[in-house]
C-alpha cells in the first residue's frame, strides 16, 4: 500500500490520459521524501524473486 496526498482535479486528469484508474483506484501524489524508501522496497521485491 502507499499513502501521500490526494492529487488535484488536474492531475487526475493527466494522469487518466496515460493510464487510467481503475474504479477503485485514486490518484496520489507520493512525497519526494519516500522515493528513496519506495525504490529500495521494489529493487527488494525484484530481488527475492516469485518468493513474495
Amino acid at each position: 500500500m502507499l499513502q501521500g496526498k490526494f492529487a488535484d482535479a488536474a492531475m487526475r486528469a493527466a494522469c487518466s490520459q496515460d493510464s487510467p484508474p481503475a474504479d477503485d483506484e485514486g490518484v496520489i501524489r507520493i512525497p519526494v521524501r519516500m522515493v528513496a524508501q519506495i525504490r529500495r522496497a521494489c529493487d527488494a521485491a525484484e530481488a527475492a524473486g516469485p518468493q513474495l
